[in-house]
């Protein structure tokens, strides 16, 4: 069956699944559709990825600078939690910083993104692979703005916006494309909300919308977004794809390979209006970019 309906989950599969890329890289390049980029895409280059590209794999690094207790040690948002109270913030802020020191070369995939006349792109991870490419093509009408932690905040500041030279400016600007990186990021100031005390206060206004962007409300509303190289396999990686799809348009839709999803995600899926394109992301990002390849080869000679 190409498609079908599970528990009210819609996915779509094999040439059905094609044909839905093909009409969304059309919208893409329209502007009709906000793609939300995740760590999954860093899995596909070809020499691997130098930075972690899981929550686990953060966890990990972590745990090689401090050990937690076994009860957590797998928990990224935990495992910060506890260097933060045992080593103090700034501890844990140059600890991710050296975690994601190594800079990340843009696949093919987030180098034609970055051509394309998108009023919002999310990047859900610290990498900053997004922000290089759009670099990259030496674009001077994007403004970069990121989720800041509140431990070093007085007010009601919760995320502070960056031009791509890494100039902190006082306010976003309306530039035709807004990065916007819920989490934070490497680069260019090493903003990272990664420890549990960085999403309380977060957590509790994200439901009126508070922490999000202006532009980022406005640009969505007419909108839909696309999910790749994401997994819904935390509350927290749930709640954020949930709030910032919040008063979208739609449709919404997102490229994974549907054997490896767990019963959480496809309740979030099913819950969120999300269709499935049933594909693995590299496959799914080949198709994209116009490659008869997958993109873990295309992407031989560049990375």
């Amino acid at each position: 069956m190409n498609t079908m309906t599970s528990g009210h989950l819609v996915v779509i599969r094999d040439s059905f699944a094609e044909r839905q890329l093909d009409l969304l890289k059309k919208a893409l390049a329209a502007d009709q559709v906000i793609p939300y980029l995740g760590p999954g895409l860093l899995e596909i280059r070809s020499a691997g990825p130098p930075v972690p590209h899981t929550p686990e794999a953060v966890a990990a690094a972590l745990n090689k600078r401090a050990p937690a207790p076994s009860k957590i040690r797998t928990n990224m948002w935990s495992v910060a939690q506890y260097i933060e109270q045992r080593r103090h913030r700034r501890t844990l802020q140059v600890w991710m910083a050296e975690i994601f020191a190594a800079p990340v070369v843009p696949t093919i995939l987030h180098a034609w993104l970055a051509t394309l006349p998108l009023s919002v792109i999310v990047d859900s991870w610290y990498d900053g692979a997004m922000r290089a490419a759009l670099i990259q093509t030496r674009r001077t009408d994007v403004v970069e703005i990121q989720g800041v932690t509140r431990a070093h905040e007085i007010g009601d500041i919760w995320t502070k916006a960056y031009d791509l030279s890494g100039i902190l400016l006082e306010s976003a600007p309306a530039a035709k494309t807004v990065l916007y990186a819920p989490h934070g990021g490497a680069r260019p100031a090493a903003n990272f909300l990664v420890a549990d005390s960085d999403y309380v206060e977060v957590l509790s206004e994200i439901d009126i919308q508070t922490p999000i962007p202006d532009l980022v409300k406005e640009r969505r509303a007419s909108r839909g977004l696309f999910f790749i190289g994401c997994r819904f396999n935390d509350q927290m990686l749930r709640t954020y794809a949930r709030q910032i799809m919040k008063r979208s348009n739609g449709p919404h839709f997102a490229a994974i390979d549907t054997a490896t999803l767990t019963k959480n995600e496809r309740r979030f899926l099913a819950a969120s209006a999300i269709t499935v394109i049933d594909m693995p992301t590299g496959q799914a990002a080949a198709r994209l970019v116009g490659l008869g390849e997958t993109l873990h080869e295309a992407n031989r000679g560049i990375v």
